[in-house]
Protein backbone atom coordinates (compact mmCIF):
# COMPACT_ATOMS: atom_id res chain seq x y z
CA UNK A 1 0.00 0.00 0.00
CA UNK A 2 1.18 3.51 -0.82
CA UNK A 3 0.61 5.71 2.22
CA UNK A 4 0.39 8.74 -0.09
CA UNK A 5 -2.97 7.43 -1.34
CA UNK A 6 -4.44 8.39 2.02
CA UNK A 7 -2.78 11.80 2.33
CA UNK A 8 -4.57 14.47 0.28
CA UNK A 9 -3.14 17.32 2.33
CA UNK A 10 0.39 16.63 3.52
CA UNK A 11 1.04 19.87 5.43
CA UNK A 12 -0.80 22.95 6.61
CA UNK A 13 0.62 26.27 7.78
CA UNK A 14 -0.67 28.49 10.56
CA UNK A 15 -2.10 25.61 12.65
CA UNK A 16 -2.65 26.17 16.37
CA UNK A 17 -1.82 23.21 18.66
CA UNK A 18 -3.28 23.02 22.15
CA UNK A 19 -1.93 20.26 24.37
CA UNK A 20 -1.70 19.49 28.09
CA UNK A 21 1.03 21.18 30.17
CA UNK A 22 2.06 23.54 27.34
CA UNK A 23 0.82 26.93 26.11
CA UNK A 24 -0.84 26.99 22.68
CA UNK A 25 1.61 27.07 19.78
CA UNK A 26 1.23 28.19 16.16
CA UNK A 27 3.15 26.50 13.40
CA UNK A 28 3.21 23.91 10.60
CA UNK A 29 1.40 20.56 10.72
CA UNK A 30 2.72 17.69 8.58
CA UNK A 31 1.26 14.21 8.17
CA UNK A 32 3.20 11.16 7.01
CA UNK A 33 2.32 7.49 6.72
CA UNK A 34 2.96 6.94 10.44
CA UNK A 35 3.26 10.31 12.20
CA UNK A 36 1.80 13.72 12.82
CA UNK A 37 4.54 16.33 13.10
CA UNK A 38 3.87 19.81 14.47
CA UNK A 39 6.64 22.43 14.29
CA UNK A 40 6.16 25.57 16.34
CA UNK A 41 7.53 28.48 14.29
CA UNK A 42 6.58 31.40 16.50
CA UNK A 43 9.29 33.92 17.30
CA UNK A 44 11.40 32.89 20.29
CA UNK A 45 10.07 29.33 20.21
CA UNK A 46 11.27 26.18 18.49
CA UNK A 47 9.27 23.16 19.53
CA UNK A 48 8.38 19.99 17.71
CA UNK A 49 5.71 17.46 18.61
CA UNK A 50 5.93 14.05 16.95
CA UNK A 51 2.89 11.82 17.45
CA UNK A 52 2.72 8.23 16.27
CA UNK A 53 -0.57 7.87 14.42
CA UNK A 54 -1.06 4.42 15.97
CA UNK A 55 -1.29 6.21 19.32
CA UNK A 56 -4.52 7.91 18.24
CA UNK A 57 -7.59 6.27 19.70
CA UNK A 58 -10.29 8.60 18.38
CA UNK A 59 -10.70 11.97 16.71
CA UNK A 60 -13.52 14.47 16.79
CA UNK A 61 -13.82 17.18 14.16
CA UNK A 62 -15.87 20.34 14.05
CA UNK A 63 -16.01 22.86 11.22
CA UNK A 64 -17.24 26.44 10.94
CA UNK A 65 -19.16 28.05 8.05
CA UNK A 66 -20.97 24.79 7.35
CA UNK A 67 -23.96 25.52 9.57
CA UNK A 68 -26.06 26.82 6.72
CA UNK A 69 -25.42 23.80 4.56
CA UNK A 70 -25.13 21.07 7.18
CA UNK A 71 -28.35 19.51 6.01
CA UNK A 72 -27.49 19.63 2.32
CA UNK A 73 -24.81 16.99 2.26
CA UNK A 74 -24.01 13.75 4.00
CA UNK A 75 -20.52 13.26 5.44
CA UNK A 76 -19.68 10.92 2.58
CA UNK A 77 -18.13 12.83 -0.27
CA UNK A 78 -18.38 16.12 1.64
CA UNK A 79 -14.90 17.32 0.78
CA UNK A 80 -15.52 16.73 -2.95
CA UNK A 81 -18.59 18.97 -2.83
CA UNK A 82 -17.10 21.81 -0.81
CA UNK A 83 -15.67 23.52 -3.87
CA UNK A 84 -19.09 23.59 -5.51
CA UNK A 85 -20.41 25.98 -2.87
CA UNK A 86 -17.06 27.64 -2.28
CA UNK A 87 -17.01 26.89 1.46
CA UNK A 88 -13.33 25.99 1.56
CA UNK A 89 -12.50 29.44 0.20
CA UNK A 90 -14.77 31.42 2.49
CA UNK A 91 -12.88 34.00 4.57
CA UNK A 92 -12.39 32.69 8.08
CA UNK A 93 -13.41 29.14 7.26
CA UNK A 94 -11.66 26.72 9.61
CA UNK A 95 -11.93 23.48 11.47
CA UNK A 96 -10.90 21.91 14.73
CA UNK A 97 -9.67 18.36 15.23
CA UNK A 98 -9.61 16.96 18.75
CA UNK A 99 -7.20 14.02 19.00
CA UNK A 100 -7.70 11.55 21.85
CA UNK A 101 -4.68 9.34 22.33
CA UNK A 102 -4.30 5.84 23.72
CA UNK A 103 -1.90 7.23 26.35
CA UNK A 104 -4.85 9.44 27.47
CA UNK A 105 -3.45 12.71 26.06
CA UNK A 106 -5.99 15.00 24.42
CA UNK A 107 -4.68 17.38 21.74
CA UNK A 108 -6.55 20.03 19.76
CA UNK A 109 -5.61 21.29 16.31
CA UNK A 110 -7.17 24.50 14.97
CA UNK A 111 -6.71 24.30 11.21
CA UNK A 112 -7.39 27.18 8.80
CA UNK A 113 -9.31 26.02 5.76
CA UNK A 114 -12.25 23.68 5.83
CA UNK A 115 -11.02 21.31 3.16
CA UNK A 116 -7.59 21.02 4.75
CA UNK A 117 -9.16 20.17 8.09
CA UNK A 118 -11.37 17.44 6.63
CA UNK A 119 -8.51 15.99 4.58
CA UNK A 120 -6.24 15.82 7.62
CA UNK A 121 -9.01 14.22 9.69
CA UNK A 122 -9.68 11.59 7.04
CA UNK A 123 -5.98 10.76 6.75
CA UNK A 124 -5.67 10.36 10.51
CA UNK A 125 -8.72 8.09 10.68
CA UNK A 126 -7.33 5.82 7.96
CA UNK A 127 -3.65 5.73 8.87
CA UNK A 128 -4.20 5.28 12.62
CA UNK A 129 -6.12 2.03 12.01
CA UNK A 130 -4.07 0.16 9.43
CA UNK A 131 -5.18 -3.47 9.20
CA UNK A 132 -1.95 -5.01 7.92
CA UNK A 133 0.66 -5.45 10.64
CA UNK A 134 3.48 -5.32 8.09
CA UNK A 135 2.51 -1.70 7.36
CA UNK A 136 2.93 -0.61 10.98
CA UNK A 137 5.77 1.68 11.99
CA UNK A 138 8.02 -0.89 13.75
CA UNK A 139 8.81 -2.33 10.30
CA UNK A 140 10.03 1.10 9.17
CA UNK A 141 11.75 2.30 12.35
CA UNK A 142 15.54 2.37 12.00
CA UNK A 143 17.34 3.91 15.02
CA UNK A 144 20.92 5.03 14.43
CA UNK A 145 22.29 3.34 17.55
CA UNK A 146 21.11 -0.22 16.80
CA UNK A 147 21.36 -2.91 14.15
CA UNK A 148 18.87 -5.53 13.01
CA UNK A 149 21.65 -8.04 13.57
CA UNK A 150 21.58 -7.33 17.31
CA UNK A 151 20.24 -10.00 19.67
CA UNK A 152 16.42 -9.93 19.74
CA UNK A 153 14.86 -10.51 23.15
CA UNK A 154 16.32 -11.11 26.58
CA UNK A 155 15.83 -14.84 26.99
CA UNK A 156 14.21 -17.94 25.58
CA UNK A 157 12.58 -21.00 27.11
CA UNK A 158 15.59 -23.04 26.00
CA UNK A 159 18.03 -20.71 27.77
CA UNK A 160 15.76 -20.45 30.82
CA UNK A 161 15.61 -24.25 31.10
CA UNK A 162 19.36 -24.70 30.67
CA UNK A 163 20.02 -22.21 33.48
CA UNK A 164 17.58 -23.93 35.87
CA UNK A 165 19.61 -27.04 36.72
CA UNK A 166 17.12 -27.90 39.50
CA UNK A 167 14.51 -28.72 36.85
CA UNK A 168 16.46 -31.32 34.96
CA UNK A 169 15.64 -34.31 37.18
CA UNK A 170 11.86 -34.13 36.85
CA UNK A 171 11.22 -31.75 33.96
CA UNK A 172 12.12 -31.65 30.30
CA UNK A 173 12.07 -29.19 27.41
CA UNK A 174 9.60 -30.27 24.73
CA UNK A 175 9.54 -29.01 21.15
CA UNK A 176 6.25 -30.70 20.34
CA UNK A 177 4.98 -27.27 19.25
CA UNK A 178 7.97 -26.45 17.03
CA UNK A 179 5.71 -25.76 14.01
CA UNK A 180 2.89 -24.24 16.16
CA UNK A 181 0.51 -27.03 15.06
CA UNK A 182 -0.25 -28.29 18.58
CA UNK A 183 -0.98 -24.88 20.08
CA UNK A 184 -0.93 -21.73 17.89
CA UNK A 185 -0.58 -19.39 20.90
CA UNK A 186 2.28 -21.25 22.66
CA UNK A 187 5.98 -20.78 21.91
CA UNK A 188 7.87 -23.49 20.05
CA UNK A 189 9.42 -24.91 23.24
CA UNK A 190 7.70 -25.56 26.58
CA UNK A 191 8.67 -27.16 29.89
CA UNK A 192 6.67 -30.22 30.95
CA UNK A 193 7.05 -33.19 33.33
CA UNK A 194 9.74 -35.62 32.20
CA UNK A 195 7.36 -38.56 32.39
CA UNK A 196 5.09 -37.12 29.65
CA UNK A 197 6.08 -37.80 26.05
CA UNK A 198 5.10 -35.67 23.05
CA UNK A 199 2.32 -38.02 21.90
CA UNK A 200 0.73 -37.60 25.31
CA UNK A 201 1.03 -33.81 25.08
CA UNK A 202 -0.75 -33.77 21.72
CA UNK A 203 -3.70 -35.64 23.24
CA UNK A 204 -3.79 -33.30 26.24
CA UNK A 205 -3.73 -30.28 23.90
CA UNK A 206 -6.90 -31.52 22.18
CA UNK A 207 -8.56 -31.61 25.59
CA UNK A 208 -7.66 -27.99 26.46
CA UNK A 209 -9.15 -24.88 24.84
CA UNK A 210 -6.96 -23.53 22.07
CA UNK A 211 -4.51 -26.39 22.66
CA UNK A 212 -3.07 -24.67 25.75
CA UNK A 213 -2.08 -27.78 27.72
CA UNK A 214 -0.54 -27.39 31.22
CA UNK A 215 3.06 -26.09 31.07
CA UNK A 216 5.50 -24.99 33.74
CA UNK A 217 5.95 -21.22 34.13
CA UNK A 218 7.68 -20.98 37.52
CA UNK A 219 9.85 -23.19 39.73
CA UNK A 220 10.19 -22.10 43.38
CA UNK A 221 13.76 -22.84 44.39
CA UNK A 222 13.02 -22.71 48.13
CA UNK A 223 10.82 -25.81 48.15
CA UNK A 224 10.70 -27.19 44.60
CA UNK A 225 7.02 -26.35 44.07
CA UNK A 226 5.86 -25.08 40.67
CA UNK A 227 3.25 -22.92 39.00
CA UNK A 228 1.65 -24.40 35.90
CA UNK A 229 -0.71 -22.60 33.54
CA UNK A 230 -3.16 -23.75 30.88
CA UNK A 231 -6.62 -23.09 29.48
CA UNK A 232 -9.86 -24.74 30.62
CA UNK A 233 -10.47 -28.45 30.00
CA UNK A 234 -13.02 -29.25 27.28
CA UNK A 235 -15.19 -31.57 29.37
CA UNK A 236 -18.46 -30.31 27.86
CA UNK A 237 -21.98 -31.19 28.94
CA UNK A 238 -21.16 -34.92 28.77
CA UNK A 239 -18.27 -34.50 31.24
CA UNK A 240 -15.66 -35.98 28.97
CA UNK A 241 -12.34 -36.92 30.48
CA UNK A 242 -8.80 -37.24 29.22
CA UNK A 243 -6.58 -39.84 30.91
CA UNK A 244 -3.43 -38.19 29.56
CA UNK A 245 -4.42 -34.85 31.07
CA UNK A 246 -5.01 -36.50 34.43
CA UNK A 247 -1.65 -38.27 34.23
CA UNK A 248 0.18 -35.08 33.33
CA UNK A 249 -1.20 -33.24 36.36
CA UNK A 250 -0.49 -36.21 38.59
CA UNK A 251 3.12 -36.13 37.41
CA UNK A 252 3.33 -32.48 38.47
CA UNK A 253 2.65 -33.32 42.11
CA UNK A 254 4.41 -36.69 42.16
CA UNK A 255 5.58 -37.26 45.73
CA UNK A 256 3.27 -34.60 47.15
CA UNK A 257 -0.09 -35.11 48.83
CA UNK A 258 -2.01 -32.56 46.76
CA UNK A 259 -1.97 -29.53 44.48
CA UNK A 260 -4.25 -26.57 43.92
CA UNK A 261 -6.12 -25.45 40.82
CA UNK A 262 -6.88 -21.72 40.86
CA UNK A 263 -9.69 -21.06 38.39
CA UNK A 264 -10.11 -17.36 37.60
CA UNK A 265 -13.83 -17.84 36.95
CA UNK A 266 -16.70 -18.10 39.38
CA UNK A 267 -18.17 -21.56 40.01
CA UNK A 268 -21.25 -20.54 38.04
CA UNK A 269 -19.18 -19.36 35.07
CA UNK A 270 -17.19 -22.59 35.07
CA UNK A 271 -20.37 -24.69 35.12
CA UNK A 272 -21.96 -22.59 32.38
CA UNK A 273 -18.85 -23.12 30.25
CA UNK A 274 -19.76 -26.81 30.05
CA UNK A 275 -22.76 -25.94 27.92
CA UNK A 276 -20.47 -24.45 25.26
CA UNK A 277 -17.90 -27.25 25.36
CA UNK A 278 -15.66 -25.98 28.16
CA UNK A 279 -15.67 -26.96 31.79
CA UNK A 280 -13.53 -27.72 34.82
CA UNK A 281 -11.53 -30.49 36.42
CA UNK A 282 -13.87 -32.82 38.32
CA UNK A 283 -13.05 -33.96 41.85
CA UNK A 284 -13.47 -37.61 40.89
CA UNK A 285 -10.91 -37.49 38.06
CA UNK A 286 -8.46 -35.10 39.73
CA UNK A 287 -8.71 -36.30 43.31
CA UNK A 288 -5.26 -35.00 44.28
CA UNK A 289 -6.11 -31.47 43.22
CA UNK A 290 -8.21 -28.99 45.15
CA UNK A 291 -9.99 -26.37 43.04
CA UNK A 292 -10.22 -22.75 44.20
CA UNK A 293 -12.56 -20.40 42.32
CA UNK A 294 -11.56 -16.71 42.20
CA UNK A 295 -13.64 -14.73 39.76
CA UNK A 296 -11.73 -12.11 37.79
CA UNK A 297 -13.39 -9.86 35.24
CA UNK A 298 -12.05 -9.92 31.73
CA UNK A 299 -12.92 -8.79 28.23
CA UNK A 300 -15.73 -6.30 27.77
CA UNK A 301 -16.33 -5.74 31.51
CA UNK A 302 -12.70 -4.75 32.06
CA UNK A 303 -12.65 -2.48 29.00
CA UNK A 304 -15.83 -0.71 30.13
CA UNK A 305 -14.31 -0.27 33.58
CA UNK A 306 -11.32 1.51 32.02
CA UNK A 307 -13.60 3.74 29.94
CA UNK A 308 -15.56 4.78 33.04
CA UNK A 309 -12.38 5.47 35.00
CA UNK A 310 -10.91 7.67 32.26
CA UNK A 311 -14.22 9.51 32.02
CA UNK A 312 -14.11 10.11 35.78
CA UNK A 313 -10.53 11.38 35.57
CA UNK A 314 -11.59 13.83 32.87
CA UNK A 315 -14.43 15.25 34.97
CA UNK A 316 -13.77 18.98 35.33
CA UNK A 317 -16.75 19.78 37.58
CA UNK A 318 -14.49 20.07 40.66
CA UNK A 319 -17.16 18.25 42.64
CA UNK A 320 -15.32 15.82 44.94
CA UNK A 321 -18.38 13.71 45.84
CA UNK A 322 -19.28 13.30 42.19
CA UNK A 323 -15.71 12.40 41.26
CA UNK A 324 -15.40 9.80 44.02
CA UNK A 325 -18.74 8.31 43.02
CA UNK A 326 -17.57 7.97 39.40
CA UNK A 327 -14.29 6.47 40.55
CA UNK A 328 -16.09 3.85 42.63
CA UNK A 329 -18.61 3.09 39.89
CA UNK A 330 -15.79 2.37 37.44
CA UNK A 331 -14.78 -0.60 39.67
CA UNK A 332 -11.20 -0.33 38.40
CA UNK A 333 -9.66 -0.40 41.87
CA UNK A 334 -11.83 -3.43 42.65
CA UNK A 335 -10.20 -5.21 39.71
CA UNK A 336 -6.78 -4.20 41.04
CA UNK A 337 -7.73 -5.54 44.46
CA UNK A 338 -9.00 -8.85 43.05
CA UNK A 339 -5.88 -9.35 40.93
CA UNK A 340 -3.49 -8.70 43.82
CA UNK A 341 -5.58 -10.80 46.19
CA UNK A 342 -5.67 -13.77 43.79
CA UNK A 343 -1.94 -13.47 43.09
CA UNK A 344 -1.34 -13.37 46.85
CA UNK A 345 -3.38 -16.57 47.21
CA UNK A 346 -1.31 -18.24 44.49
CA UNK A 347 1.95 -17.16 46.13
CA UNK A 348 0.72 -18.33 49.53
CA UNK A 349 -0.10 -21.79 48.17
CA UNK A 350 3.43 -22.12 46.80
CA UNK A 351 5.56 -20.20 49.31
CA UNK A 352 3.80 -20.83 52.63
CA UNK A 353 1.77 -24.00 52.12
CA UNK A 354 4.33 -25.75 49.93
CA UNK A 355 2.01 -26.96 47.15
CA UNK A 356 2.18 -26.75 43.38
CA UNK A 357 -0.57 -24.84 41.58
CA UNK A 358 -2.25 -24.95 38.17
CA UNK A 359 -3.77 -21.63 37.06
CA UNK A 360 -6.34 -21.19 34.32
CA UNK A 361 -9.49 -19.36 33.37
CA UNK A 362 -11.11 -19.95 30.01
CA UNK A 363 -8.55 -19.23 27.31
CA UNK A 364 -5.54 -18.94 29.60
CA UNK A 365 -4.18 -15.85 27.83
CA UNK A 366 -5.34 -13.04 30.12
CA UNK A 367 -6.10 -13.32 33.86
CA UNK A 368 -4.00 -16.50 34.02
CA UNK A 369 -0.91 -14.59 32.90
CA UNK A 370 -1.81 -11.65 35.13
CA UNK A 371 -1.79 -13.54 38.41
CA UNK A 372 1.11 -15.86 37.53
CA UNK A 373 3.25 -12.77 36.83
CA UNK A 374 2.24 -10.98 40.03
CA UNK A 375 2.82 -14.12 42.11
CA UNK A 376 6.37 -14.42 40.74
CA UNK A 377 7.04 -10.78 41.60
CA UNK A 378 5.81 -11.41 45.15
CA UNK A 379 7.96 -14.51 45.70
CA UNK A 380 11.03 -14.26 43.49
CA UNK A 381 13.61 -11.49 44.04
CA UNK A 382 15.22 -12.20 40.66
CA UNK A 383 12.03 -10.94 38.97
CA UNK A 384 12.24 -7.60 40.79
CA UNK A 385 15.37 -6.23 39.13
CA UNK A 386 14.97 -4.12 35.99
CA UNK A 387 16.27 -6.86 33.70
CA UNK A 388 14.50 -9.58 35.68
CA UNK A 389 11.14 -7.82 35.38
CA UNK A 390 11.49 -7.27 31.64
CA UNK A 391 12.51 -10.92 31.20
CA UNK A 392 9.44 -11.95 33.20
CA UNK A 393 7.18 -9.89 30.93
CA UNK A 394 8.82 -11.36 27.85
CA UNK A 395 8.33 -14.92 29.11
CA UNK A 396 4.88 -14.60 30.69
CA UNK A 397 3.21 -12.23 28.20
CA UNK A 398 5.01 -12.05 24.86
CA UNK A 399 6.15 -15.67 24.57
CA UNK A 400 3.15 -17.08 26.46
CA UNK A 401 0.69 -15.72 23.91
CA UNK A 402 -1.14 -12.71 25.32
CA UNK A 403 -2.98 -11.32 22.25
CA UNK A 404 -1.60 -7.77 22.37
CA UNK A 405 -2.83 -6.87 18.89
CA UNK A 406 -6.43 -7.66 19.83
CA UNK A 407 -6.44 -6.48 23.44
CA UNK A 408 -4.67 -3.17 22.77
CA UNK A 409 -6.36 -2.24 19.48
CA UNK A 410 -8.18 0.58 21.27
CA UNK A 411 -7.92 2.31 24.63
CA UNK A 412 -10.54 4.29 26.54
CA UNK A 413 -11.53 6.97 24.00
CA UNK A 414 -12.41 4.91 20.93
CA UNK A 415 -15.88 5.21 19.41
CA UNK A 416 -15.49 1.86 17.68
CA UNK A 417 -17.62 -1.04 18.78
CA UNK A 418 -15.82 -3.20 21.33
CA UNK A 419 -14.51 -6.44 19.90
CA UNK A 420 -11.68 -8.18 21.72
CA UNK A 421 -10.15 -5.15 23.45
CA UNK A 422 -9.34 -5.54 27.15
CA UNK A 423 -6.77 -3.65 29.26
CA UNK A 424 -5.38 -6.73 31.02
CA UNK A 425 -1.75 -5.67 30.52
CA UNK A 426 -2.54 -2.18 31.81
CA UNK A 427 -4.17 -3.79 34.86
CA UNK A 428 -0.96 -5.75 35.44
CA UNK A 429 1.11 -2.55 35.32
CA UNK A 430 -1.29 -0.87 37.75
CA UNK A 431 -0.92 -3.82 40.16
CA UNK A 432 2.86 -3.66 39.83
CA UNK A 433 2.69 0.07 40.60
CA UNK A 434 0.73 -0.73 43.78
CA UNK A 435 3.53 -3.13 44.76
CA UNK A 436 6.14 -0.51 43.87
CA UNK A 437 4.37 2.06 46.06
CA UNK A 438 3.97 -0.32 49.02
CA UNK A 439 7.56 -1.62 48.76
CA UNK A 440 9.61 1.33 47.45
CA UNK A 441 12.95 -0.39 48.18
CA UNK A 442 12.12 -3.89 46.92
CA UNK A 443 11.71 -3.27 43.17
CA UNK A 444 14.68 -2.35 41.02
CA UNK A 445 12.76 -0.32 38.45
CA UNK A 446 10.96 3.02 38.52
CA UNK A 447 7.43 4.19 37.85
CA UNK A 448 8.76 5.71 34.63
CA UNK A 449 9.32 2.18 33.28
CA UNK A 450 5.70 1.21 33.97
CA UNK A 451 4.47 4.36 32.22
CA UNK A 452 6.70 3.64 29.23
CA UNK A 453 5.42 0.06 28.97
CA UNK A 454 1.80 1.23 29.24
CA UNK A 455 2.38 3.52 26.25
CA UNK A 456 4.39 1.03 24.19
CA UNK A 457 1.79 -1.74 24.49
CA UNK A 458 -0.72 0.40 22.58
CA UNK A 459 1.57 2.16 20.11
CA UNK A 460 5.26 1.51 19.67
CA UNK A 461 8.30 2.04 17.47
CA UNK A 462 9.39 -1.49 18.42
CA UNK A 463 8.14 -4.92 17.38
CA UNK A 464 7.93 -6.50 20.84
CA UNK A 465 4.16 -6.16 21.26
CA UNK A 466 3.22 -6.78 17.63
CA UNK A 467 0.88 -9.67 16.88
CA UNK A 468 -1.04 -11.96 19.19
CA UNK A 469 1.46 -14.80 19.59
CA UNK A 470 4.83 -16.15 18.53
CA UNK A 471 3.40 -17.86 15.46
CA UNK A 472 2.19 -14.54 14.05
CA UNK A 473 5.50 -12.85 14.84
CA UNK A 474 7.44 -15.61 13.09
CA UNK A 475 5.20 -15.35 10.01
CA UNK A 476 5.73 -11.56 9.92
CA UNK A 477 9.47 -11.80 10.45
CA UNK A 478 9.27 -9.53 13.51
CA UNK A 479 12.67 -10.60 14.87
CA UNK A 480 14.36 -10.10 11.51
CA UNK A 481 12.75 -6.77 10.59
CA UNK A 482 12.03 -4.85 13.81
CA UNK A 483 13.82 -3.88 17.01
CA UNK A 484 13.24 -5.24 20.51
CA UNK A 485 11.85 -2.81 23.09
CA UNK A 486 13.28 -4.70 26.07
CA UNK A 487 16.78 -4.58 24.62
CA UNK A 488 16.41 -0.84 24.08
CA UNK A 489 15.27 -0.26 27.66
CA UNK A 490 18.46 -1.89 28.96
CA UNK A 491 20.88 0.36 27.08
CA UNK A 492 22.98 2.40 29.55
CA UNK A 493 21.12 5.70 29.14
CA UNK A 494 17.66 4.13 29.39
CA UNK A 495 18.76 1.83 32.21
CA UNK A 496 19.72 4.87 34.29
CA UNK A 497 16.33 6.44 33.62
CA UNK A 498 14.28 3.35 34.47
CA UNK A 499 16.23 2.03 37.47
CA UNK A 500 15.16 2.63 41.06
CA UNK A 501 18.06 4.34 42.90
CA UNK A 502 16.54 3.28 46.25
CA UNK A 503 16.51 -0.43 45.36
CA UNK A 504 17.80 -2.85 48.01
CA UNK A 505 17.87 -6.56 47.23
CA UNK A 506 15.86 -8.77 49.58
CA UNK A 507 15.24 -12.52 49.49
CA UNK A 508 11.98 -12.07 51.37
CA UNK A 509 8.60 -12.31 49.70
CA UNK A 510 6.74 -9.00 49.43
CA UNK A 511 3.13 -9.53 50.47
CA UNK A 512 0.88 -6.71 49.22
CA UNK A 513 -1.86 -5.23 51.35
CA UNK A 514 -5.16 -5.35 49.47
CA UNK A 515 -7.28 -3.42 51.96
CA UNK A 516 -9.15 -0.61 50.15
CA UNK A 517 -7.24 2.05 52.08
CA UNK A 518 -3.95 0.51 50.88
CA UNK A 519 -4.79 0.82 47.18
CA UNK A 520 -4.60 4.12 45.35
CA UNK A 521 -5.47 5.47 41.94
CA UNK A 522 -2.40 5.34 39.72
CA UNK A 523 -2.17 9.09 39.27
CA UNK A 524 1.03 8.86 37.26
CA UNK A 525 -0.93 7.20 34.47
CA UNK A 526 -4.59 8.15 34.78
CA UNK A 527 -3.90 11.78 35.74
CA UNK A 528 -0.64 11.93 33.83
CA UNK A 529 -1.48 15.03 31.78
CA UNK A 530 -2.63 17.25 34.67
CA UNK A 531 -0.45 20.01 36.15
CA UNK A 532 -0.60 18.48 39.64
CA UNK A 533 0.83 15.15 38.48
CA UNK A 534 3.41 16.91 36.34
CA UNK A 535 4.67 18.87 39.37
CA UNK A 536 4.80 15.62 41.37
CA UNK A 537 6.86 13.96 38.62
CA UNK A 538 9.28 16.90 38.64
CA UNK A 539 9.67 16.59 42.42
CA UNK A 540 10.23 12.82 42.16
CA UNK A 541 12.85 13.34 39.47
CA UNK A 542 14.64 15.89 41.67
CA UNK A 543 14.64 13.43 44.59
CA UNK A 544 15.91 10.71 42.25
CA UNK A 545 18.81 12.89 41.11
CA UNK A 546 19.66 13.76 44.71
CA UNK A 547 19.75 10.09 45.71
CA UNK A 548 22.01 9.28 42.76
CA UNK A 549 24.37 12.13 43.67
CA UNK A 550 24.47 10.99 47.32
CA UNK A 551 25.34 7.50 46.14
CA UNK A 552 28.23 8.84 44.04
CA UNK A 553 29.51 10.93 46.97
CA UNK A 554 29.30 7.92 49.29
CA UNK A 555 31.33 5.81 46.85
CA UNK A 556 33.94 8.52 46.36
CA UNK A 557 34.36 9.01 50.12
CA UNK A 558 34.93 5.31 50.80
CA UNK A 559 38.62 4.46 51.30
CA UNK A 560 40.07 2.50 48.40
CA UNK A 561 40.48 -1.17 49.16
CA UNK A 562 44.00 -2.47 49.24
Amino acid sequence: MEFSEHIKTANVEDVVLRQPLHPPGRGTLCITGHHLLFSDREEGSWRQVLLLLRNIDAIEKSVENLLTCSGLFSNAGLSQRLDIIGVSRLPGSSGTITIKCKDLRVLQLDIPGMEECLNIARSIETLSCLDSMSELYPFFYRPSNASLRDQWGLSSLERHYSQMKELHDRWRLSTVNRDFSVCPSYPQAVIVPKSTDDDMLEKVAKFRQGGRFPVLCYYHKKNGMVIMRSSQPLTGANRKRCREDEQLLQAVIDGSDKGYIIDTRSSQQALQARMTGGGLESKSCYSSWKRLQRQMERGKALQESLIKLVEACGDESNNMDRWLSKLENSKWLSHVQTALSTAGLLAECVERDGHSVLVHGSEGTDSTLLISTLAQLIMDPSCRTLEGFLTLLEREWVQAGHPFQQRCAHSAHSHARLQQESPVFLLLLDCVWQLWRQFPLALGFSEALLLRLATEAYASDYGTFLGNNQQERCALGVKENTYCLFQALLRPRERDCYSNPLYEHTELAIWPSVHPQSLQLWRGFFLRWTPQTHHLEEAQEEIRNMVIEWGKLALSSCPAST
